[in-house]
């Protein structure tokens, strides 16, 4: 199983980002996540200085978003739309989306639910439970099925 550091993590976004800025060829999971990055404007001056901002903390108690973390939800949301994992979350994902009208905000709530699900994971020293994340993307549907 794929699992980086947060410098390792970190420096994949970093070097997507050089590499497109530089007009290089990008790998599969790259262009992915240069999507993830070109939506987000408010993150890409961050992405051009690595040697000031790979090290740097966001502390969530100072009210910081890590833009790392929230890049890589989004590539996990990626994945599992991608591949319908778990299972009913494509489907639940296009609900959502057209309640809100808009494929980013669609993605936003999922990544919410994924976000929320992983910390009550964390919290408990549990694995992540599928029916508490399919149980919030039904929330934000508006749907009780």
């Amino acid at each position: 199983m794929f699992n980086p550091s947060r410098d390792e993590a970190r420096r994949f976004f970093f070097d997507t980002w050089g590499k497109y800025r530089r007009g290089e060829t990008l790998t599969g999971l790259e262009k992915v996540a240069l999507q993830v990055i070109v939506l987000h404007p408010e993150y890409h001056a961050l992405l051009d200085e690595p040697e000031r901002h790979l090290e740097r903390d966001y502390l969530p108690e100072s009210g910081d978003i890590n833009p790392f973390l929230h890049l890589s939800l989004h590539l996990a949301v990626e994945e599992q739309l991608a591949i319908d994992q778990p299972a009913g979350i494509r489907v639940l994902y296009q609900r959502i989306r057209q309640k809100t009208g808009s494929e980013h905000d669609a993605k936003h709530a999922v990544l919410e639910c994924l976000a929320e699900t992983i910390w009550q994971a964390q919290r408990h020293s549990t694995a992540p439970d599928e029916k508490i994340y399919l149980e919030c993307l039904r929330e934000k549907t508006g749907d009780r099925e």
